[in-house]
């Protein structure tokens, strides 16, 4: 008798754990009680139904359902930074240099950077950008235009590449406020890649991320770049008797893909067991225009996802 006993708990117990977790349904309504709407007034929307979550997405730049998982977009890429440029009377000494068959710097292995080095393709592109000549003021380089680079699936290295001679001072070079951005023809702008040395996170429209980091290395002589959050340095011999071999170092930064976007986001805004009798939305458009207002939900649960969406035109004049 135990033994049946044993084998009907099992049944019981499999047949509890195949019903559903969710009591929620994947169908739901939502409405608002207007469409045209004047720049920094709410909108106020209203729900029926029983979903488990609902998520909002506004429809403005960086909340757009269409793009929630929209990676990379064709863009204009530009890298902007400014330059100090001091000591000795050396020109020529800062070229820009872009490759995509880089292979990376190799930790602890200077042969093989070196060979790397050697062996990319790199593209002088210093005759784009503005440089300081001398002085203490930093020079704006302008927006550089990286578009012939920006290849689908391409992944691009961007360096400054340091040269000085022998025999007379070696300029010291400062460079600050370095970016490199995707913008895309709706104004949108995502940035790339920056100075954010330390692993630490930015955010483009409200989604973390990171910049790829810096690597330097030196080529002839001991002088090398020096990497901070603040800017990137370097300083060659600061008398010409010092001066007694040619200097040479790479600042690499990469690998970039130029077209590199983050995906909007939505706002979760019913989740758990929240009663949608309890949920009146309200959200501020700031900024006129016209938005695709997009409400995505319904049944969820370890076992299922089961969702609908639902979108409202609205005109922000």
């Amino acid at each position: 008798m135990q033994k049946y006993l044993f084998f009907f708990l099992l049944i019981a117990m499999a047949c509890s754990c195949s019903k559903p977790f969710s009591n929620g349904t994947a169908e739901f309504s939502v409405s608002t009680e207007r469409l045209n709407l004047n720049a920094g007034d709410t909108a106020r929307f209203s729900f029926t139904g029983n979903p488990d979550i609902i998520t909002f997405y506004s429809g403005e730049p960086g909340k757009r359902f269409a793009y929630r998982n929209r990676v990379e977009a064709q863009g204009q890429p530009v890298v902007n930074f400014s330059t100090v440029r001091a000591n000795g009377t050396q020109p020529n000494t800062l070229q820009l240099m872009i490759s995509s068959d880089f292979k990376g710097v190799v930790r602890g292995d200077t042969p093989s950077t070196k060979s790397n080095i050697a062996a990319a393709v790199w593209t002088d592109i210093t005759s784009r950008a503005t440089l300081s000549s001398t002085g203490t003021a930093a020079i704006p380089s302008g927006n550089i235009d990286l578009s012939d680079f920006a290849a689908a699936g391409v992944l691009v290295y961007f360096a400054f590449k340091y040269v000085a001679a022998a025999g007379s001072i070696q300029p010291r070079w400062t460079i600050t406020n370095f970016t490199i951005r995707n913008v895309l023809d709706d104004g949108t702008s995502y940035v790339i890649g920056n100075m954010n040395t330390s692993n630490s996170p930015y955010t483009n429209y409200g989604v973390t991320t990171y910049s790829p980091g810096f690597a330097a290395y030196t080529l002839q002589n001991n002088f090398n770049w020096s990497v901070s959050t603040a800017n990137l340095m370097i300083t060659g011999a600061t008398t010409a008797g010092a001066a007694t071999a040619p200097a040479e170092a790479w600042l690499f930064i990469g690998p970039v893909n130029l077209r590199k976007v983050t995906p909007d986001i939505g706002q979760v805004i019913k989740s758990g067991s929240q009663s949608i009798a309890d949920l009146n939305f309200y959200y501020r458009y700031n900024t006129a225009g016209n938005y695709k207002a997009t409400f995505s939900g319904g049944r969820v649960s370890s076992e299922e996802s089961s969702l609908t969406n639902h979108t409202l035109n609205l005109s922000v004049q």
